[in-house]
């Protein structure tokens, strides 16, 4: 990654889910360097420092899907930390069939953004209340809560991308609304503070990246289909 390319990125503009916490951030620094005391001082710095966090943790850097049409692209940017076949969350009604799931996980340092990892139409929306372990461990896709998005191919084969919160994050966003259709690469949603997104392939899809490996959303490609 080239030094302009890393600046591009660290100053990205903020996703609109931000806006909340960067305006308290900047009332918080106003009101504590106005105030003629030491606290206040030490208030309106801390505030400073929150508000360069969210600038950073909220950046929302433009993707280039790759032009292959047959190309499924990362929903996220983050590490992967598991890849292997088991069935698709019940609730999004894909059957009981093992298919291929690639599991990222997005540390707190990470793009947030989640993207379209094809050009599908969204069938089925499903969120589940569930605990907030740690997003790395592989039990997080069962127990964690979640939000499951079922999708549907041109050709009319499924795929399944999960939001699942985590140790920290507790607000998953979504804008995606059902019978939506969106582009590979779309922005369709966010996680807040350190968080995992699952990617069920189509069955038969094998996928093209292992453990271990860092992915860009909506540019790495994960699989062919």
């Amino acid at each position: 990654m080239s030094l302009i390319h890393s600046f591009k990125l660290v100053l990205s503009p903020p996703h609109p889910a931000g806006k909340p916490f960067l305006i308290a951030g900047a009332v918080v620094a106003l009101v504590g360097l106005v105030l003629p005391f030491p606290a206040a001082r030490l208030i309106g710095v801390l505030g400073v420092l929150f508000v360069l966090f969210c600038l950073y943790f909220f950046r929302d850097p433009e993707r280039v899907a790759p032009l292959q049409a047959n190309a499924v692209v990362a929903p996220a940017d983050g590490r992967i930390v598991s890849v292997m076949q088991v069935a698709p969350p019940a609730e999004l009604g894909l059957g009981l069939e093992p298919r291929w799931r690639v599991a990222i996980f997005l540390s707190v340092l990470d793009v947030h953004v989640n993207r379209m990892p094809v050009a599908a139409e969204v069938t089925r929306i499903a969120y589940h209340k569930g605990l907030f372990l740690n997003a790395s461990l592989d039990k997080a896709s069962d127990k964690n809560e979640r939000n499951a998005l079922a999708l549907r191919l041109a050709d009319g084969r499924t795929m399944a991308v999960v939001q699942i919160a985590g140790l920290i994050a507790r607000r998953i966003l979504c804008h995606a609304t059902e019978g939506a259709y969106f582009t590979v690469g779309e922005r369709f949603g966010i996680i807040r503070f350190g968080s995992r997104t699952d990617l069920y392939l189509p069955p038969g899809i094998e996928p093209m990246v292992r453990i271990g490996q860092t992915m860009i959303g909506g540019e790495t490609v994960i699989a062919r289909l």
